[in-house]
């Protein structure tokens, strides 16, 4: 897969992480010749134009163990895509852990590997899964939630666990939101409410 990549630098320490999208913030936001990212009316919109590619942006923090979670909406484009969450992001390795739907309900839990033509890997499964937690369609949002310790993750669609796995390969690192086209552009999904919450908050 080509990757094009939104990418901020910075850190953050396990305080709660709140974003609401009322203003860009730290968030990338620009255009360019595989997709468009925007902050407005309260919602980072990601439109992937491009065929075959995954496009994410980052907040420029760094978080360990917590609870992400994030709510997404598709709005336009093929069903037939991929859409979510990723975390303990590498920015300089382009590493991390990947938690993403589709429009047509199905749910893909791995981790990616970059460098070269980067590498993904289910964690759950063969590839992708199909779920029933998963709202399907245009203007249906879908909340996704990753419960991580250490090298357990609980996922959830909608409040339904979808998986749960034990892996250590990345243990912090950024939270991002992402696009994936699969065969054909104009895939256009918006994100709000993103959160990474410590345990025991």
């Amino acid at each position: 897969l080509l990757l094009a990549v939104f990418l901020l630098a910075g850190c953050r320490g396990q305080s709660s992480y709140l974003e609401t999208f009322e203003a860009p913030g730290k968030w990338r936001v620009g255009t360019d010749a595989d997709a468009i990212g925007q902050v407005a009316n309260g919602v980072y919109d990601l439109t992937v134009t491009a065929d075959d590619v995954i496009i994410w942006t980052t907040a420029g923090e760094t978080f360990g163990d917590g609870i992400y979670e994030v709510d997404a909406t598709q709005v336009a484009g093929p069903l037939n895509n991929g859409y979510g969450l990723l975390f303990r992001l590498d920015n300089e390795k382009d590493d991390f852990y990947l938690f993403k739907i589709s429009g047509d309900g199905y749910v893909w839990i791995g981790r990616y590997r970059g460098g070269g033509a980067g590498e993904a890997q289910p964690l759950i499964g063969q590839w992708w899964f199909e779920s029933t937690a998963v709202q399907q369609g245009l203007n249906r949002t879908n909340r996704l939630k990753v419960q991580a310790e250490g090298g357990n993750m609980i996922f959830y669609v909608n409040g339904q666990e979808v998986g749960r796995v034990t892996d250590d390969a990345f243990k912090r690192g950024d939270v991002g939101l992402m696009v994936e086209t699969l065969g054909l552009g104009g895939v256009q999904v918006q994100f709000d409410n993103v959160s990474v919450t410590p345990l025991g908050e």
